[in-house]
């Protein structure tokens, strides 16, 4: 069992920063990755960025070079730094936290969401 909760959402205009944290408790040894998702009304949920146990980094092409994920080393917090935001960037983000067997099973933790929104 892994318990996820995000803070750090609000408004924010254009250009502007803001960074999400995501606390994680439970069974959080067995993670094998973590990342944030977002969703905006009308759209599919997206993969914005992911970070694996060996510190391995990945990103959205819409995010890179303004989105930075990051964690501790007990994985007991996850972060999303946030720079240069666009109105396109509005949405509900979620934390997500992953235990995978490789060829045996997957499954996935999320967290509640945090509203980001990006506007003058």
């Amino acid at each position: 069992q892994v318990q996820l909760v995000e803070s750090g959402g609000g408004l924010v205009q254009p250009g502007g920063s803001l960074r999400l944290s995501c606390a994680a408790s439970g069974s959080i040894f067995s993670i094998t990755a973590m990342a944030w998702y977002r969703q905006a009304p009308g759209k599919q949920r997206e993969l914005v960025a992911t970070i694996t146990n060996d510190g391995s980094t990945s990103y959205a092409d819409s995010v890179k070079g303004r989105f930075t994920i990051s964690r501790d080393n007990a994985k007991t917090m996850l972060y999303l730094q946030m720079n240069s935001l666009k109105p396109e960037d509005t949405a509900v983000y979620y934390c997500n936290a992953r235990k995978e067997v490789a060829g045996t099973w997957r499954h996935d933790y999320w967290g509640q969401g945090t509203q980001v929104t990006v506007s003058s």
